[in-house]
């Protein structure tokens, strides 16, 4: 309840809608000060640790490429309106578009184009961060209705030595094992693919931050592809620590939600968000894996293994609007994310109480009445379920089977199982 003319409290979801909002204008790519920007801004929200890695590093197979900046960009007319034009969407510039400045006839102008001819009011998304090249994207009926004549083309950007950048946010827990959380962080005006994702992450981050979990969280806020690359290149003494993982992306649209599976397709992040998923009876796809997608790909490359698998709504490239000026904030929604965050919260509680436990009276049922356990069930509704969490945990407490693997075989649901354990552990039955 709130006092009368006393804004309502928004919610999480909606919280998470402004951040995007706020971010969905910034020029984003794979380096450059639209990724400091946009991490200044999350810096707000949750403290960062800022990486700057040079141009020219070797990180893995791959190198540190030049950084890439732009102050504007546009294509103008005989008379000088500008009928493309970057200020109006980041977009609108092909990423990593070296300068250029030029007049041309339309006809060779044509080259350096790219539309979606089957959405002509879109504007795609299109990059060349590796091949030095320029260009512009437009929807076809601007590009239609554009008449011959010659061009005034324009890109005012920068492409030299510098840095990429990335940035980490930690949440301490019992262990030092850890829970690795990535986000890409080098698409441009791109609400469900890539902002949502930070989105969620931040504001899992922020929720973790007022318990105390079991597992350290570790958020990484990279650029896809070559900054998770150069995240594990940097790491490599910090590998070993690292025992499950998820990669957040497409997480606002409204479709149903779907996990995929990390490489190993049996990890515990896959058994815990399979189980989750199934538990919650929201609609949802658990997909295998498959080398190709978000930077899932690269944290469970064969060298590294890791057990991380990717949680989206629907994934990439499953929508028409990815990748082009329809995944806007419009196509996102706080409902959405606020459902994404939740399963993220719920996977990621079951994961931390996922302990293993030894059963200290294994020889016969222990008389459980005498320690008090019979009648704390006295009066609960379901007393029968939890005195059969009770037995099944005491059967299957060898240390080698975790409180998932006693749901999953009893069919009683995980809270009973972990109430059960923590009742027998209290009363000296069993131990972690």
């Amino acid at each position: 309840m709130t006092a009368a003319g006393e804004e309502p409290t928004p919610s999480a979801g909606e919280l998470m809608h402004a951040l995007v909002e706020r971010l969905y204008p910034l020029c984003r790519s794979i380096t450059g000060d639209g990724v400091r920007t946009t991490l200044d801004i999350v810096g707000e929200y949750v403290p960062l640790e800022v990486h700057e890695v040079p141009t020219g590093t070797q990180v893995l197979d791959w190198t540190v490429p030049q950084e890439w900046n732009i102050r504007d960009a546009y294509i103008a007319d005989s008379a000088g309106n500008r009928v493309v034009d970057f200020a109006a969407s980041s977009l609108h510039v092909l990423g990593y578009s070296v300068p250029v400045s030029r007049t041309m006839p339309l006809s060779e102008l044509r080259e350096h184009l790219h539309t979606l001819p089957d959405h002509p009011t879109w504007v795609p998304y299109r990059t060349s961060y590796y091949t030095p090249e320029w260009g512009f994207c437009l929807a076809q009926e601007t590009l239609d209705a554009l008449p011959d004549g010659e061009y005034e083309v324009r890109v005012d950007s920068t492409l030299s030595d510098g840095h990429l950048t990335y940035a980490e946010h930690v949440v301490p827990g019992q262990v030092p094992d850890e829970v690795i959380v990535s986000c890409h962080v080098c698409h441009p005006s791109l609400a469900n693919d890539n902002l949502a994702g930070i989105a969620v992450a931040t504001f899992l981050a922020r929720a973790l931050a007022e318990e105390t979990p079991y597992y350290t969280y570790r958020f990484i806020y990279a650029p896809g592809t070559i900054g998770a690359i150069t995240w594990l290149a940097r790491n490599a003494e910090r590998i070993g620590r690292v025992k499950h993982g998820l990669v957040l992306a497409c997480a606002g649209d409204s479709g149903r939600l779907t996990y995929k599976r990390s490489r190993r397709g049996d990890a515990e992040i896959d058994r815990v968000m399979s189980h989750v998923l199934a538990a919650s009876e929201r609609p949802h796809h658990v997909a295998e894996f498959t080398p190709y997608g978000y930077d899932e790909r690269q944290y469970c490359s064969p060298g590294f293994d890791l057990g991380v698998g990717s949680l989206s709504r629907t994934p990439y490239a499953g929508y028409p609007e990815y990748h082009t000026s329809a995944d806007n904030p419009d196509f996102v929604s706080p409902e959405a994310m606020e459902d994404t965050l939740a399963v993220c919260r719920e996977a990621f509680s079951l994961l931390d109480r996922n302990r293993r436990y030894v059963n200290l009276s294994p020889y016969g049922e222990p008389q459980l009445g005498r320690r008090g356990l019979y009648d704390s069930l006295g009066g609960r509704s379901d007393a029968k379920q939890a005195q059969m969490a009770m037995l099944w945990v005491l059967s299957l407490a060898d240390g080698e089977r975790g409180l998932l693997d006693v749901a999953e075989r009893s069919g009683l649901p995980f809270d009973s199982v972990a109430g059960a354990a923590d009742a027998l552990a209290a009363a000296g039955l069993i131990k972690a």
